[in-house]
């Protein structure tokens, strides 16, 4: 749910990176942080366990435009990757404005981002969103590795809904900004529709 403080004429969006364990959602993450200007983020906020990089989620605001005069600060979280987690993946999509559901591009990981994909809209219609609806767009990561499927046969399993979709590799940066204005641009023209 979109806040909107008139008071500092700000707009706060929440985007939340979904997937599957060790696909990428933390490197996406983390790129962002480190290439954004000092003076356009907040804190980021990285919670660890032995079992997974991100047990809650990393927390970036992210100023990326204006709606009828209003600043635009996008708060960008990830999930936590492991199925194990699934209240912790309820709580954070509390409030979502925008998805992007980062996927695995190896073969040995299709089960897992099928896994993970069906977990994401299950937590969505419990959260009440409509996963038809919903500003959602989806990246295939790690795109550089041997072992990773062709863009096709990932469409064929992975696309439920005529999504905007991001060829990338995370741990280089390639597509990692291009991911985040493409749900930005849905999530600013939900916005627009709105008003």
């Amino acid at each position: 749910m979109t806040f909107i403080n008139y008071a500092s004429r700000e707009i706060n969006c929440k985007i939340v990176y979904y997937g599957p364990g060790l696909c990428g959602k933390t490197t996406n993450l983390q790129h962002i942080y480190d290439k954004s200007n000092i003076g356009t983020k907040g804190k980021l906020i990285s919670l660890a366990t032995e079992t997974d990089r991100t047990l809650f989620f990393d927390f970036l605001p992210l100023e990326l435009g204006t709606v009828r005069g209003f600043k635009t600060r996008f708060h960008l979280y990830t999930v936590p990757g492991q199925v194990f987690y699934d209240a912790s993946r309820k709580l954070i999509l509390k409030g979502v404005d925008g998805v992007i559901f980062v996927a695995d591009s190896q073969e040995e990981r299709m089960d897992a981002n099928i896994e993970a994909l069906d977990n994401l809209v299950t937590n969505l219609q419990g959260q009440g969103y409509d996963f038809n609806t919903i500003p959602y767009v989806i990246q295939f990561n790690k795109r550089d590795l041997p072992t990773a499927m062709s863009v096709e046969d990932m469409k064929k399993l992975l696309c439920r809904r005529n999504e905007p979709i991001v060829e990338a590799c995370a741990a280089k940066g390639t597509g990692v900004f291009e991911t985040l204005r493409a749900v930005a641009k849905v999530v600013l023209q939900e916005l627009n529709r709105g008003q």
